[in-house]
This record gives structure tokens, C-alpha cells and sequence, in this order.
């Protein structure tokens, strides 16, 4: 898909789009009842595949609407022995200690960039229990059942592993104990997969920062929730009033644990100067907060190193993109520094390299040149009707189909 955006200036009222971390996370626990109903869900290619697979696994899932109800999900059901993750880290990272509550080898797959991200985690934690994980570059198979006990995970890896497991552990017969080794990255979503399974009456308990102790032999029960507002996606919409639009952005909980809320006191020092931001604990923030800092007074981001296991290579990919808006940045291994810039009409095409929040955040900057997007349809991954709500904004814009 082709997306033509013209000088614009956004303006009007949107309501935030559905997290798709709690989705997922809402989805699954929803999924361990007999029956939950899901209000609020945005269906995104991502929060699709972990339907698709968690049906895979035995659930009963109906749709309504943007209403999902869901449950049923038992080691007694009759499974599909494949589940497609499509590019979806968390549907991968999350479902994976599920398939081992059953003795029966079940394969996950997936797209080969998703599978460039590690597994190490469960790789050497399968090991460690003998079961099997032979991993491919689009799939892994796994087989044997997951046991209580004590599991060592590094603070520096994704929190998707550690939340997977957090959301296992509380349906085995034993305790558990998680020990996070060294500083806990993107604690921040560890928060929300604790909130998701409160609310679904799992109870993790904290002994410190680093230590969590599960409780075996609970049960999920049942809801009826609805899904919060978007930090995250909502940050490309608020961003226009940084730049002359005038947006405002309803549906969002004040009281949310979501990481990337953290937006609304960045923002701010963007217009003050070239404030240094750590990102370690929300890192999909960095593709607009580059696109920001070039387009006003420069950012230095720390904490980035993981930005190029994501959707796409992020630091380099904003990097060359910024670049055909006549912009400077410097990555290095872990700090981004992006230089403030007298934006201009990008002459080469732009490229979404296949990563949603590229996409969103270079149509943020379109708005004050003009610009031509090639794979704009990455979008889908996490926000479907993303031009839509732009056109609802005013913004002029023009949808292909190559």
C-alpha cells in the first residue's frame, strides 16, 4: 500500500485506540475461564493471531462487535498441533509456556523476522526441564511439560518471556518463584501483566524489586472488562500539537500502569530543548520521539540497544528515513542522538520497513512537507484504521493499493 500525505494540519477529537499490550494480556487470561467477555478490542494483526491461536489451543472465541468473549481453554480440549504467531512477539513469547502444560508436541510458527528475535530464554529453560524446543527460522516445536519451581531470567531481555511465564505458573500444582537477574527493562509491562492478572483474580506476589512469588493450582475468573486506551499509539496523535495541529485525545486512564505513558512529561521538554530520555521502559515511544526531536529542537535517546531486535532494525530505520527529510542522526550502540533540522519534502520515496510505528511516525512529519509512503500497510499490525482517524483529523491524504 501507497499512502500520499500533503501538508496538513490536524485538527479535532479522537479517542484513543485499545491498548494491544493489554489486549493481548486480557485475551489470554480471558481465554483460562470458562467464560469472559472483552469489551474495547481493536483487531490488529497482532491481537488476530493470538485469537487465532489461542482457538488454536482449544478456546471458544465469539466476536460482537469490537466485543470478544472468550474462555473454555483446558488441557483436556482437542488442539491444533500448529498456531501461527504471524509477526507477533507477544502472541509467541506469551503462548509458548502454555503449549507446555500439555504433554504433546505443538509448533508455533511464524515470520522469519520474527523469529530473528530470541527465544534464548525458554530455549535454556526447556533444556533445563528436557523438553523439547527445536526452533527454525519460521517456526519452533515444542514438547513436554512445564514444572513448578524456581526460574533465573535476566533483567536485560524482553519482559515478554517473564510475563509468559507469570502468566503460566499460576496453573501448575506447585510454587514458583521468578528471580530477575541484574535491572528489569520494560518493567513497566511486568506491571501490566500483573494488573491483567489481578483482574482476573490470579494473584503474583512481589518479596522485592527483583522476585516475585506464584502460587500454584489458582484459577482464573471469569470477567467482563474492557480494554483501556493506548498510551502508546495515542503518542502519534498527541504529538501533532507539538507541531501546530491541535488534537485532542480522550480515552485514556490517568491511573494506567502502561509504561508509555510517560509521553505526556516528554513532550514538553521537546519544546524547551534537547532533553536526554531513557527509553529502556517504553521503547516504542522512540520512533516519534525522533521524529519529533528532528522536527524540533533535537533528542538523545539512551537505552536504544534493543530498539534492532523490533518489528525493524528502529534506530536505523528512523536513522535513513530522517535522513530523506534532510535530517542528521548518529546511532551508536545504546544512544541516538537525532539533530534538530529544517525539514524538506523528502525527493526519495519513503519506506515503512514493514514496522507499524515507522510508518505512523514519518506520517507524523509528512504533514508539515508532504510525502510519499510505500508499505504503509505495516500499519495493520497494531492500528488498522490509522489513516482513517488521520482523515478524520483533516489531514489530506491519499490511499494506494500497489
Amino acid at each position: 500500500m501507497i499512502v500520499t500525505i500533503e501538508k496538513s494540519t490536524a485538527f479535532g477529537e479522537i479517542t484513543a485506540p485499545p491498548s494491544k499490550s493489554m489486549a493481548h494480556r486480557y485475551l489470554i487470561c480471558g481465554a483460562n475461564t470458562s467464560k469472559s467477555v472483552i469489551e474495547n478490542v481493536d483487531f490488529s494483526e497482532d491481537i488476530k493471531a493470538t485469537l487465532n491461536c489461542l482457538k488454536a489451543l482449544g478456546a471458544e472465541v465469539s466476536i460482537d462487535g469490537n466485543t470478544v468473549t472468550i474462555g473454555g481453554l483446558s488441557e483436556e480440549r482437542k488442539i491444533n498441533s500448529k498456531l501461527y504467531c504471524g509477526e507477533s512477539g507477544s502472541t509467541l513469547r506469551f503462548l509458548i509456556p502454555f503449549c507446555m502444560l500439555r504433554d504433546e508436541e505443538i509448533v508455533l510458527e511464524g515470520t522469519k523476522r520474527l523469529f530473528e528475535r530470541s527465544l534464548s530464554v525458554y530455549e535454556e529453560m526447556c533444556k533445563a526441564q528436557d523438553i523439547k524446543f527445536e526452533k527454525t527460522e519460521t517456526s519452533v516445536a515444542v514438547k513436554g511439560k512445564l514444572s513448578s519451581g524456581r526460574y533465573n531470567v535476566r533483567g536485560d531481555i524482553s519482559s515478554q518471556f517473564i510475563s509468559g511465564l507469570m502468566m503460566t505458573l499460576p496453573l501448575l500444582s506447585g510454587e514458583s518463584v521468578i528471580d530477575i537477574k541484574g535491572k528489569s527493562e520494560s518493567a513497566s509491562y511486568l506491571a501490566l501483566t500483573l494488573k491483567s492478572l489481578a483482574d482476573f483474580g490470579v494473584r503474583i506476589s512481589k518479596i522485592d524489586e527483583n522476585t516475585m512469588y506464584v502460587k500454584g493450582e489458582q484459577t482464573y475468573k471469569n470477567r467482563n472488562l474492557s480494554v483501556e486506551g493506548d498510551y502508546s499509539n495515542a503518542a502519534f496523535f498527541d504529538a501533532f500539537n507539538l507541531i501546530g495541529g491541535n488534537v485532542a485525545v480522550t480515552g485514556l486512564d490517568e491511573k494506567s500502569v502502561q509504561g508509555d505513558r510517560v509521553y505526556k512529561k516528554i513532550f514538553p521538554l521537546l519544546l524547551k530543548g534537547c532533553p536526554v530520555v531513557d527509553i529502556c521502559d517504553c521503547p516504542d515511544l522512540a520512533p516519534v520521539l525522533m521524529a519529533l526531536g528532528a522536527a524540533l529542537k533535537g533528542i538523545i535517546l539512551t537505552g536504544t540497544k534493543r530498539l534492532k531486535i523490533k518489528e525493524s532494525d528502529r534506530s536505523r530505520a528512523m536513522a535513513e528515513e530522517l535522513a530523506k527529510f534532510g535530517c542528521k542522526v548518529d546511532v551508536e550502540e545504546d544512544i541516538v542522538k537525532v539533530f534538530p533540522c529544517k525539514l524538506q519534502k523528502p525527493i526519495l520515496p519513503l519506506s515503512s520497513h514493514n514496522d507499524h510505528r515507522i510508518v505512523m511516525a514519518i506520517s507524523l512529519l509528512c504533514t508539515l512537507t508532504g510525502g510519499r509512503i510505500y508499505g504503509a500497510e505495516a500499519v495493520s499490525k497494531s492500528l488498522p484504521d490509522f489513516f482513517h482517524r488521520l482523515k478524520k483529523l483533516g489531514v489530506n491524504l491519499k490511499v494506494e493499493n500497489e
